[in-house]
């Protein structure tokens, strides 16, 4: 039975309050920062294996999560309602929305993985070759069975971390990368030049593009396996037996919560799978310095991400528990630690663009594209953290609303239209594009920023209140 939760005004100390939120970030960065380090390696894979390859799989996996951010987006509605349940220590409340989250993981998967099998007919609206078209076709063939699974994978996560214990999520994270780096070369190239040991393993036919889709499918399967191994095994103290059957009140509160968020990560990574699309309207060369700048920046976003997320618990419990000013404390110390964390990785992109460029295994008509990109991301890191970062703030304390309107402004009334001038307009090519992103990023991390100041400064009350 849940009970309640005497409203505290203390605040906790700022080294304490880092130690515990790097305490909590550091487990959920590292399974953010794995999800993208999958993406990565499928490019350093598929990348050996032509330029044609490297652009298929840049076009299918920017396609896939144009169409999987708005589910991403959906599931992320349960984050503040299990944070803040957690916080206010209504324990059967938070068993209760993890049943529900698995049925909206169900739902929501199904629809979009059929959705995202239809999205290649768009390709040659763009421009993009025959060859390209294919490519991103087979891959999301291979790919779309993970939609649901992805999205229950994240409301584990969800419910794993607003309960403190993310240690499976580093597990999962890490036994998946393991399977997909040895899966990708296996299932890309075949297994044909195994040595004889290797047994069955070498019949393996070589899949090319679609054995890349297939092992992140597979890996995924594995990450959810874990994870919900890591539930069944933890129940909570005094949480009753939840219902198990769809509530579609629940259903719908957590979708009033999380459909802002999907459109707003909709709308964040549509621009950039737009960007990708426009890369590829200037040649396969473009499109392929595109994904490997995307799969570095990717990779350290993801963790500012994990920073965010933390954030959003922090801020969660300390809202659940009425405690504004704490709630205060914990979402500006996650914003300075995002643009610390991007900042290292500004300093990486900026010294090493070219070694970077090269450990990607960029050919040599995309390698002189692929330096000057990440000399851009340098730049644009601080600003994509704060921007990562204050999202996942604003969602603890339930404002989702605002973050979808400053994305659609930032990326869309000045990003979009600085891209189109600069990459087409004055002839700088991807460069110019991925300058008019920049001043997107730039936009919405001001925005964000400015919006927690101005609700933490006066009282933030829970969403089930």
């Amino acid at each position: 039975m849940s009970t309640a939760v005497t409203p505290s005004l203390s605040v906790k100390p700022l080294r304490t309050e880092l130690r515990e939120l790097t305490r909590l970030a550091l487990p959920i960065a590292i399974a953010q920062g794995g999800q993208a380090l999958m993406g990565l390696v499928d490019t350093l894979v598929v990348g050996r294996a032509g330029t044609s390859a490297l652009a298929a799989v840049g076009l299918g996996n920017g396609l896939f999560f144009a169409v999987s951010g708005f589910g991403i987006g959906l599931m992320m509605g349960f984050d503040p309602l299990l944070s803040q349940a957690m916080g206010a220590r209504q324990f059967s409340r938070a068993r209760a929305l993890l049943w529900q989250g698995g049925w909206m993981a169900l739902f929501a998967g199904v629809l979009l993985g059929s959705l995202l099998l239809a999205t290649p007919a768009l390709l040659p609206l763009a421009g993009i070759g025959a060859a390209e078209v294919a490519g991103a076709g087979d891959y999301l063939l291979w790919r779309a069975p993970s939609m649901p699974l992805m999205l229950a994978f994240l409301t584990m996560r969800s419910y794993l971390q607003s309960t403190a214990f993310t240690r499976p999520l580093v597990v999962a994270t890490v036994v998946a990368n393991l399977l997909n780096l040895g899966a990708d070369i296996l299932l890309v190239f075949g297994g044909a030049e195994l040595p004889a040991y290797f047994g069955p393993l070498r019949a393996v036919p070589a899949m090319g593009v679609a054995g890349s889709a297939l092992a992140t499918t597979l890996c995924t399967m594995l990450q959810l396996g874990i994870v919900l191994m890591a539930v069944r095994g933890r129940p909570l103290e005094g949480a009753g037996r939840p219902v198990r059957t769809p509530v579609w009140a629940d259903l719908a509160q957590a979708a009033r919560v999380g459909i802002p968020i999907g459109l707003h990560i909709s709308a964040e990574i549509g621009v950039f799978a737009l960007a990708g699309v426009l890369a590829g309207g200037l040649g396969p060369a473009s499109v392929g310095a595109h994904q490997i700048a995307i799969s570095f920046s990717s990779v350290t976003f993801t963790v500012a991400m994990g920073i965010g997320n933390a954030g959003s618990v922090r801020v969660g419990w300390a809202v659940g528990a009425h405690n504004t000013p704490q709630a205060r404390l914990s979402g500006f110390m996650a914003f300075a630690g995002g643009a610390g964390f991007m900042a290292l990785g500004a300093l990486v992109f900026a010294v090493f663009p070219r070694a970077l460029a090269e450990l990607a295994g960029a050919p040599e008509d995309v390698l002189p594209l692929v330096v000057p990109l990440l000399m851009v991301s340098a730049v644009f890191q601080v600003f994509d953290g704060v921007q990562g970062v204050g999202a996942g703030v604003l969602r603890g304390a339930g404002d989702t609303h605002f973050t979808f309107v400053a994305n659609m402004v930032g990326h869309y009334a000045i990003g979009l239209p600085l891209t189109l001038l600069l990459g087409f307009g004055l002839g700088l090519g991807v460069v110019g594009i991925w300058w008019g992103l920049c001043a997107g990023l730039i936009a919405v991390a001001v925005a964000l920023l400015w919006r927690f100041h101005r609700l933490s400064a006066g009282t933030l009350r829970p969403l089930e209140a």
